[in-house]
């Protein structure tokens, strides 16, 4: 009869087959997309697109749904282009149009964007993608029950003002230069210089506070109440990304585990998608259709 584990035991064995499975993960995904790229060149298309999905399926909540081929929208007009894949919370933010493929999706909605690329990347162009979607603005003019009381616009909710979503990309390290990065939170590059040294290589752009983090997701281009910036300023400013950092024995960051922390961490600093501002986007189009 086998020796029965102890708790400790128990403890670093389920610790190394968690941490082994990521590693064996990363190397799965970094080895299909070079598969891909290797058979189709610069023609992987949804291959590519899926192999990337399938990563942040594994790592997100299930309240989010990602939505591939997303057209984003604001309240005053504004389109952003199309977004390979949008992370967003559907629960109380309708879809503005969806037939088959197309979807619009307003801002409010939108947690993360997800740009992913196997061929090499033109810096002009993720300007103008980045740029289409950073100009886009949530709207204050929301009415919803919370507890206590009613919520009416930007002023019923405290923490929580204006938000912009997380921007990641997903590519291959020889197509990213040097200057793409700085347009991302986060940039996720698979790489395989050799076979022995297969990895994604995961950067976040800002080794941020998590107050610096909840002011930027929750206060996009907009002032926090003194009191709560005071309050969460106490709280948050003691903690940074780096403090989610996952290592294996050798001391070897665990990239996808490091990550996943991250992303989620990130993500519950927004917690639920901002309130919808349904009487904004009436006006918006009951004024096209008038015009």
């Amino acid at each position: 009869m086998a020796k029965e584990l102890s708790f400790e035991e128990k403890k670093e064995k389920m610790i190394a087959n968690v941490t082994g499975n990521y590693t064996q993960v990363e190397r799965s995904i970094v080895n299909q997309l070079y598969m891909k790229h290797d058979l189709h060149g610069t023609t992987v298309g949804s291959e590519r697109e899926m192999i990337w999905s399938q990563l942040f399926e594994m790592i997100i909540p299930k309240k989010f749904v990602i939505e591939p081929s997303v057209f984003i929208i604001d309240s005053h007009g504004g389109v952003s282009k199309e977004v390979d894949f949008a992370i967003l919370d559907e629960t109380y933010t309708p879809y503005i149009f969806r037939y088959g493929k197309i979807k619009f999706v307003p801002i409010e909605a939108i947690a993360a964007v997800i740009e992913c690329k196997s061929h090499s990347l033109d810096e002009s162009s993720i300007v103008k993608w980045v740029k289409s979607i950073t100009t886009l603005k949530t709207s204050g003019g929301s009415i919803a029950r919370i507890a206590p009381a009613i919520a009416v616009g930007v002023d019923g909710v405290k923490t929580q003002k204006s938000t912009r979503p997380l921007r990641i990309l997903c590519a291959l390290e020889e197509n990213c230069g040097k200057g793409i990065k700085q347009h991302f939170d986060f940039t996720l590059l698979a790489s395989r210089p050799d076979e022995g040294d297969v990895r994604i290589d995961i950067e976040c752009n800002a080794d941020d506070t998590l107050f610096s983090w909840f002011k930027s997701l929750n206060f996009h281009e907009y002032e926090m109440d003194k009191e709560l910036e005071e309050k969460t300023l106490d709280q948050l400013q003691s903690f940074s990304l780096e403090d989610y950092k996952v290592h294996d024995q050798k001391g070897q960051n665990i990239s996808l585990l490091t990550f996943n922390f991250q992303l989620n961490q990130l993500l519950m600093l927004i917690n639920n998608p901002i309130l919808f501002p349904h009487r904004a986007y009436v006006n918006l189009f009951d004024q096209k259709v008038k015009d």
